[in-house]
């Protein structure tokens, strides 16, 4: 039971940190860097959260680019 649960949280991180990698791409194709993308820590120490992708933080100009691009695709 421990070693499937352990698996589990294993298979977790991967999928956490393939999203990480899917979103830093999809940002890169707009020109967009956000320097502090990265995992959750305390996420990834909790066996009872599912590990979280940490967007950091970025600069005034580089949110309003995320904002405007997003705007994009939303109409």
């Amino acid at each position: 039971m421990e070693a499937a649960r352990r698996e589990a949280s294993v298979e977790a991180i991967w999928d956490a940190k393939a999203a990480r990698d899917e979103l830093r791409a999809a940002l890169l194709d707009v020109n967009i860097l956000l320097p502090s993308l990265g995992l959750d820590t305390v996420s990834l120490a909790s066996p009872y959260v599912t590990p979280l992708v940490d967007l950091g933080r970025c600069r005034p100009d580089v949110a309003r680019q995320l904002a405007s691009v997003l705007r994009g695709c939303a109409g």
